[in-house]
């Protein structure tokens, strides 16, 4: 998103971007500053006084409904939430984003509008701005909203509210975005008419993220193995993964006094970091696993210069890439792939030179995958890892979003142009 606004103000727009405070991200998922850093200064943002009331944690501002009977009251709150548009935690904020962009609008004109899901509130926003000011619209999905990506089947029908909602909403979009094929081909799918208006825009990494250096590991100190995302996986998934590790080490020697660091959030609100994920990183200290915490964007690329290898662990299949693929590629690394073998991130690994394969969620497999990382690692030639970064570059994500802007930019000037024709205007 920060790259999106970056990208359309390099392109000569004027650019406003309507978002929630900062103390609301931090509630809900955490906040990384460094990123803002990041963002051109010519644009504006407006944040918005919007908070999800179910993640409060100060038990003082709790009603007597919500103290005495938690888990009903946050039932009653999912069906109120729903009451105004179809999406749990979420639909209340329709009101509020409706009049923000109205506002925003009224007090200078707006040209086109891009929506980012999730949440998909934010598509009613995006409506209402048409409905009131016919100001056109794009959608950037990323993963769909009709599609589970992680199960790999329709998350609601057509006659559902969601079902008309998106319908309604795409049949007047100038472009929808989303992250890979599959995800593409499934809307081409469930609308044919609008098929030529889907566009694949992966997500990328930042050239700033790569430690763009030949790495150098040294065995006498440990070779260090990292994971750096989302601890969004379940515990058994974390426990095949952990459990493949310990028997790696215990086979192969050059394992032996080798380090598995994770970093990233565990959790959401006020279950971060306190859950069963945790306890099982914390236990399996003795095998060589440390848990390092979420890392600022800042850090990134010094984290990545300490470690020699690089562990991909992913939720879902076909319809789910991930955006930590891209940065992982970058790093010139081995890559141990933990997860399903029918796997989006598979595609855009494939041809990487240092890439062990997906062997699934398979314990047996990822402890050959992780001694054949390991050989990698001691044996990679200088030439070897720059084939590895070389492989990486298609994917900055300053390279795609500057291509998925420039599209965007031309269906607009000319969906404009036919709608100023058909009114018998000016295309000026």
């Amino acid at each position: 998103m920060r790259e999106t606004a970056n990208q359309f103000v390099k392109a000569g727009w004027d650019v406003t971007v309507v978002t929630i405070a900062p103390e609301s991200w931090e509630r809900d998922s955490g906040v990384d500053p460094s990123l803002l850093e990041q963002v051109d200064p010519r644009v504006e943002v407006v944040e918005l006084p919007l908070a999800r009331e179910d993640l409060e944690t100060d038990i003082r501002l709790y009603d007597e409904s919500r103290a005495l009977d938690p888990n009903g009251w946050v039932a009653e709150l999912r069906i109120r939430q729903q009451q105004t548009f179809p999406e749990p935690n979420f639909g209340e904020w329709r009101g509020a984003l409706e009049q923000a962009v109205l506002r925003i609008h009224q007090e200078h004109p707006a040209d086109l509008l891009l929506a980012t899901c999730v949440p998909y509130v934010n598509l009613a926003a995006a409506w209402k701005l048409w409905e009131e000011a016919r100001v056109p619209y794009a959608v950037d999905f990323r993963d769909g909203w009709s599609i589970d990506v992680v199960e790999g089947v329709e998350a609601f029908s057509r006659d559902s509210e969601e079902g008309r909602w998106e319908l309604k909403v795409l049949e007047h979009a100038v472009s929808l975005w989303v992250v890979n094929d599959p995800i593409a081909d499934h809307y081409r799918a469930r609308y044919p008419d609008f098929a030529a208006r889907v566009h694949v825009v992966r997500n990328g990494y930042d050239a700033d993220s790569s430690p763009g250096r030949v790495h150098s590991p040294d065995l006498e100190s440990g070779l260090v193995f990292g994971y750096l995302g989302t601890v969004n996986f379940t515990t058994r998934h974390l426990e095949t993964v952990l459990n493949a590790w310990r028997a790696a080490r215990q086979k192969e020697p050059l394992l032996a006094n080798a380090r598995f660091e994770l970093r990233g959030h565990i959790g959401a609100g006020a279950g971060r970091e306190a859950n069963r994920h945790t306890e099982i990183l914390k236990q399996a200290e003795a095998d060589g696993v440390f848990f390092g915490g979420p890392a600022a964007k800042a850090e990134v690329a010094s984290i990545y210069a300490g470690w020699d290898a690089m562990v991909l662990i992913l939720i879902g299949g076909r319809y789910v890439t991930s955006g930590k693929v891209y940065e992982y590629m970058a790093t010139g690394l081995p890559i141990v792939s933990a997860h399903a073998v029918e796997h989006d991130a598979s595609n855009v690994l494939r041809g990487h030179p240092l890439w062990t394969g997906a062997v699934g969620i398979d314990e047996e497999g990822l402890t050959e995958s992780f001694v054949e990382a390991a050989h990698m690692a001691m044996e990679t030639t200088d030439d070897m890892h720059a084939e590895a970064m070389a492989h990486a570059d298609q994917f900055t994500r300053e390279a795609l979003m500057s291509v998925a802007v420039k599209n965007l930019v031309e269906e607009f000037a000319a969906e404009r142009a036919g709608t100023s024709i058909a009114a018998g205007g000016s295309t000026s």
